[in-house]
């Protein structure tokens, strides 16, 4: 049987997969918005008027351009950790993956955690520093940096805690943002570390550095010398082109491709070299992983291979039968994503996803499958793997290890229920 590039497969072709549609089908169709289900009307004369917004002078032009007021429903949800005031500024913010395409998240959307608020910093009066276990102690300011040769790195930071709310005894009702959103993807621009590390000049037996950020926490940890070395970590100027945010480390920040967001030092204002880790508050107190048998693994610091349905989910349900697009992202502090499998019935049966051909390291991929929606229940779940081979797991299969309490680092297989009617629910499978 040959299909025209508009109609869809046999029944018998995709109804065992729970109306998935073969990727197969949908790249010979040609166009995956071709195969979706037809939602206009005729055009009748009378609706071709010219409207009142084409027929008068728009806005004049603005210093920095802003969104469209009809899109000011697309912001950060925010959740202060400290409510009464205990720790002020310690918060955090998400980026609403649902409500973005795509794979590089914008600047003002961009996910934030703050250990003791933002710091207002003159860039004129703010220093870097790198000493240690170096032959010569450095000292940078800002317009210092201007001066070295850049590099910029498409690439995701993630916070250890992204997905707490999946941690919980009972699955939370929240968007797929406020559950996955602590995640954001940008190309980075600045300054090699090693390059200023062999500047100053690396003692032999040195294998740590320590980095520390100005803000009022002090927020510091314990890197090894080798990711900064073999991984090209970059003191950070720009994001996305724009000069670094508040909020994102301005004027300067670490950025360590894949590895935990608490490690991508924002503010930063010193970079010691040693010959050990230091163990400080932020690598003791937290950020650990607690075991099973009571005891708390230390210096985990890839984040895993995971993946997300972004639509539909939570507020981006489905309104009527028909053929959808299911749409997500997928990662991994590993490498490239290889492959993403969508199940739409709890995982009984899988199909690939379209995936980013030539999806970036240690950055987010976008994948999309067509859906032949019934009006029938669904449990739609998604699997992501990476280039290494490791495979997404379920929720049950990344809790054997850890204690019941363990939140960070959660990278399980996030299941959305879908009903007859078409809402969807978070659950656990």
């Amino acid at each position: 049987m040959v299909s025209s590039p508009t109609s869809l497969p046999s029944s018998e072709e995709h109804a065992a997969n729970g109306g998935l549609v073969s990727r197969r089908w949908l790249l010979r169709s040609g166009l995956v918005a071709g195969a979706m289900s037809a939602s206009g009307s005729l055009v009748h004369a009378e609706q071709l008027r010219v409207p009142e917004w084409s027929s008068t002078p728009g806005l004049k032009m603005t210093g920095y351009g802003q969104p469209s007021p009809f899109e000011n429903s697309v912001v950060r949800p925010a959740l202060d950790l400290f409510p009464e005031g205990i720790g002020d500024g310690s918060g955090v913010s998400f980026t609403p993956l649902e409500k973005l395409a795509g794979t590089i998240t914008p600047n003002g959307l961009f996910f934030e955690r703050h250990h003791s608020g933002i710091p207002e910093i003159d860039p004129a009066q703010h220093q870097f520093a790198i000493h240690g276990n170096v032959k010569r102690s450095l000292l940078f300011t800002v317009e210092n940096l201007l001066r070295y040769p850049m590099v910029s790195r498409t690439c995701f930071i993630e916070c250890a805690g992204n997905s707490l709310f999946n941690s919980m005894d009972e699955p939370q009702q929240r968007t797929a943002g406020e559950i996955h959103g602590l995640i954001g993807n940008a190309e980075w621009t600045g300054v090699p570390l090693r390059l200023l590390l062999d500047e100053a000049g690396i003692n032999p037996d040195a294998s740590w550095v320590l980095a520390e950020g100005a803000d009022a926490a002090k927020m510091s940890r314990s890197i090894p010398l080798a990711k900064i070395v073999d991984d090209e970590a970059i003191i950070a100027l720009y994001q996305n082109g724009e000069r670094l945010r508040p909020e994102q480390g301005y004027p300067m920040r670490l950025v360590l491709p894949g590895w935990q967001g608490s490690m991508n030092v924002k503010w930063l204002r010193r970079v010691k070299v040693l010959n050990a880790p230091v163990h400080t508050k932020d690598e003791t107190s937290k950020y650990t992983l607690l075991q099973k048998d009571g005891i708390s693994k230390q210096f985990t610091y890839e984040m895993g291979v995971k993946s997300v349905i972004t639509s539909p989910s939570p507020g981006m349900e489905p309104s009527n039968p028909g053929l959808h697009l299911i749409s997500g992202v997928a990662w991994s502090g590993a490498g490239r994503i290889k492959r993403v499998e969508i199940s739409a019935d709890g995982g009984k049966s899988w199909a690939d996803a379209i995936v980013d051909q030539n999806p970036a390291s240690k950055a987010l991929t976008r994948f999309q499958l067509a859906w032949d929606w019934k009006s029938e229940p669904a449990i739609l779940l998604s699997r992501a793997t990476d280039e290494t081979g490791a495979v997404q797991p379920t929720r049950s299969k990344w809790y054997e290890p850890y204690n019941s309490n363990q939140l960070f680092h959660q990278n399980s297989i996030q299941a959305w229920s879908v009903s007859s009617s078409g809402g969807v629910s978070n659950v656990y499978i």
